[in-house]
C-alpha cells in the first residue's frame, strides 16, 4: 500500500521546525527514523497532513555527559550509535545493554532515541526503561521549552504530554551510580520482534543484601510501560533473596492487568510478568553484589 498524500518539510534549523508544527498542529507528524511512522502511513493507520522531517537538524543529534555525570542524548541520537558508544556502556550499561533488543541492526541504524520514546508503543524497550532510570524529556515549541518526567509522560497506548506543537528534542538521564545492580529481560515470539512481556530493574543493596533502592518497570502488560510500585515498596528495606523475590513475582503477576490480543492471552502476560520480574532482579542482585 502507499500512504495518503501528504506535504512534505525538511527545514533545516530547529526554530524553523516549531514555526511548522506551530503552523500545522494536529495535521503535522515529525519524521525521525521513520521506522515506526513509515508503515503505519503505507497501511494508512496514520494519514498525516504535512510531514515534518528533521533529519537535517543535527543538533538534535548528540550523546554528552553532564557535569554531574549524567547522560544528555538529542532526540534523534540513532539507537545504533548509542550501542556502539563506549562512554554509554561504561557510565550507563542499562542503556547500553536494553538497545540491543530493539529490533534488528537495519532497523537501530535509522531508529532514533526520541522515535521510540514519542511513539510510546507499550511493548516497546525505550519506555520502560526511562521509567526505571527516572529520564526527563525537553519539549520545546517556537514559544516555550518544558521537562517532563518519564512517569508523567506515557499517557496511554501511543499517546504522550507531548503537544501538537512540540518537539522532543532531548533526553536526560541522570547520574549512574556504580553501586546499582541492573537487568533487562522478555520474552518475544521471535528475536528482534516486539516483547510479549519485559521487565527493567535496578538494584541497590549493602552488605547484608538488604535493599537500599529499587526500581521495576514491566512492558508489553497494558497500554502504557508502568512502574510496579507495590512490588518495589516490598523489597526496600528489607534483605533480597530468592524467596523474596518469588514472593515479589507473586504480587508483580496479581497487580498486574494486561491486554489479550492474538499473540498473548492476559493470563499468560500476568503469569510471565511475574518471571520477568523476579528473573531481572535476580540478575540485577548478582551485579549489585558483583558476583
Amino acid at each position: 500500500m502507499k500512504p495518503a498524500p501528504f506535504t512534505y518539510c525538511a527545514p533545516t534549523e530547529l526554530p524553523a521546525a516549531l514555526d511548522l508544527l506551530a503552523e500545522y498542529g494536529d495535521e503535522a507528524k515529525v519524521l525521525a527514523g521513520g521506522q515506526s511512522l513509515m508503515p503505519m502511513m503505507n497501511m494508512r493507520l496514520a494519514r498525516p497532513g504535512v510531514i515534518v522531517d528533521i533529519n537535517r537538524l543535527p543538533e538534535l543529534e548528540s550523546i554528552a555527559q553532564t557535569a554531574e555525570g549524567g547522560l544528555v542524548a538529542g532526540a534523534l541520537t540513532r539507537q545504533r550509535e548509542i550501542e556502539r558508544s563506549s562512554m554509554v556502556r561504561q557510565h550507563h550499561p542499562l542503556l547500553a545493554a536494553t538497545i540491543p533488543f530493539i529490533g534488528h541492526f537495519p532497523i537501530r541504524n535509522r531508529g532514533t532515541l526520541g522515535g521510540s520514546l514519542v511513539h510510546a508503543d507499550p511493548a516497546a524497550e525505550l519506555p520502560a526503561l526511562s521509567l526505571a532510570l527516572e529520564a526527563e524529556f525537553v519539549l520545546k515549541s517556537a514559544t516555550q521549552e518544558r521537562v517532563v518526567r518519564a512517569e508523567d509522560f506515557f499517557l496511554s497506548y501511543l499517546t504522550t504530554a507531548i503537544a501538537p506543537e512540540e518537539l522532543l528534542t532531548e533526553i536526560r538521564f541522570p547520574v549512574w551510580q556504580p553501586e546499582w545492580g541492573w537487568d533487562v529481560q522478555e520474552v518475544s515470539r521471535r528475536e528482534g520482534d516486539f516483547a510479549l512481556v519485559g521487565a527493567v530493574a535496578v538494584l541497590q543493596v549493602d552488605a547484608n543484601t538488604t535493599c537500599q533502592l529499587v526500581r521495576l518497570a514491566l512492558f508489553g502488560v497494558g497500554g502504557v510501560p508502568v512502574r510496579l510500585q507495590r512490588a518495589e515498596a516490598m523489597l526496600h528495606g528489607q534483605r533480597v533473596d530468592d524467596a523474596a523475590l518469588v514472593e515479589v513475582a507473586k504480587v508483580v503477576s496479581e497487580e498486574l492487568d494486561p491486554d489479550a490480543d492474538i499473540h498473548a492471552s492476559a493470563a499468560y502476560r500476568k503469569d510471565v510478568g511475574g518471571v520477568m520480574a523476579r528473573r531481572a532482579l535476580q540478575q540485577a542482585l548478582r551485579r549489585a553484589k558483583g558476583d
